[in-house]
């Protein structure tokens, strides 16, 4: 992908601010799934065919894990590592939920669409979180 495409969807051309943008949208579907699955869990579990003790718990883990990921793209500058941190637990994220979709959940037609969906949007995520950063460093 290149600088030109990368500034185009993030609508900058400042790599700085792309990376911050790319951090911030995804901090706020994470922290927004996380705040949902908490709320819902029990109906969001039935309705996904995965468990309701599951459900609350990730709701847990993506409200926290969106919230620090919404700090960094606060940061003017948010540090190397930390991005490279949320890209890779994005990737993992992606990977185990179509892991999980096969090995472990029995999960409903919804669950066949939305656990797929969700793993390429934070795979999406990482993607551009990446090729922001790369951008940044040249």
């Amino acid at each position: 992908m290149s600088a030109t495409l990368l500034g185009s969807i993030a609508r900058t051309t400042e790599p700085e601010t792309a990376l911050r943008r790319f951090l911030g949208l995804d901090a706020v579907v994470t922290g927004a799934n996380g705040l949902a699955y908490l709320a819902f869990s029990g109906p969001l579990g039935r309705l996904l065919g995965v468990g309701e003790g599951l459900l609350f718990g990730l709701g847990v883990l993506l409200a926290v894990y969106g919230a620090g990921v919404g700090w960094l793209a606060s940061q003017r500058r948010p540090a190397a590592g930390w991005v490279r941190a949320v890209v890779e637990v994005n990737y993992a994220w992606a990977a185990l939920s179509l892991v999980a979709l096969v090995v472990w959940f029995e999960p409903t037609a919804a669950g066949i669409v939305w656990i797929p969906a969700q793993a390429v949007t934070v795979a999406g995520f990482a993607a551009l979180q990446q090729l922001a950063l790369r951008s940044r460093s040249q």
